[in-house]
């Protein structure tokens, strides 16, 4: 199934505009999946980085009250730091700081994917997702470095304040002390 999606997305002349695509179909699929291990196993294994971007981007977008019209960027993975909310539909017994490590799990998921559809650090060839195969070998050969957004420029402040807003944000809703695991995955993705 992921080497059929990862195939999908190429063969279109836009690759972006077919992860679009791809991702408004699954996606109601991927929020009915009962197990974290299942999504994570879903995502986890998924080939096209690109579509993996475009499944995180409309969950995240699902999750927020206030839906951004922010192209996938920086800025647009710190605005779902401080308005996703944790809202899927739960089958299995988990506790809230549960939910919550999952989003930033996926958050991290996020940003890594979208690092690699700009400029992986080993496979060159993966340079220019979002272009055609055809314009990609071109664009690789004259040595053309993807090109970042507006929004990709963000600050160290901009970053810290996010986190402690988000800090701010879980501690008034779980209400008690701040697990562990969700500080070692925010450091991680700061």
């Amino acid at each position: 199934l992921q080497r059929m999606l990862s195939i999908a997305v190429e063969v279109d002349k836009s690759p972006n505009c077919s992860s679009c695509k791809i991702a408004d179909v699954i996606f109601p699929f991927i929020l009915n999946i009962p197990l974290r291990s299942q999504r994570e196993a879903f995502l986890n294994t998924m080939e096209s980085q690109l579509l993996r971007c475009k499944l995180l981007e409309l969950w995240f977008q699902h999750s927020c009250d206030v839906p951004t019209t922010l192209p996938l960027s920086l800025a647009k993975i710190l605005y779902f730091l401080s308005h996703s909310s944790v809202l899927l539909q739960y089958q299995e017994e988990t506790a809230t700081w549960q939910r919550w490590d999952e989003m930033l799990q996926y958050l991290s998921l996020l940003l890594l994917s979208y690092q690699n559809c700009l400029a992986p650090p080993t496979f060159p060839l993966a340079e220019h997702l979002r272009t055609s195969l055809n314009e990609r070998m071109d664009l690789i050969i004259q040595k053309v470095k993807p090109r970042l957004q507006d929004s990709d420029d963000i600050s160290h402040l901009d970053i810290q304040l996010k986190i402690e807003d988000f800090i701010s944000r879980t501690q008034q809703v779980l209400g008690q002390p701040f697990p562990l695991q969700i500080m070692e995955k925010l450091y991680m993705l700061q």
